[in-house]
């Protein structure tokens, strides 16, 4: 298992929150938001999704990885 941490500007809300993590979950990583910070904690298995699905899947939800 791989853990990343990235920076996604956009997020405010709770429902934030859920968006991003279910997105991440549905690709089949778990992702922890810490809203203060910005963050997205990833954890996922390389050799079933990579870094840049999860990045996209952020993406997807209206959000910007940086």
């Amino acid at each position: 298992m791989k853990n990343e941490t990235l920076h996604v500007e956009g997020m405010s809300c709770g429902h934030c929150v859920k968006s991003v993590e279910g997105a991440v979950k549905n690709i089949g990583a778990d992702a922890k938001v810490n809203l203060e910070k910005k963050t997205v904690e990833v954890v996922f298995d390389e050799s079933s999704v990579s870094l840049e699905a999860i990045k996209n899947a952020i993406e997807e939800q209206g959000y910007d990885v940086v």
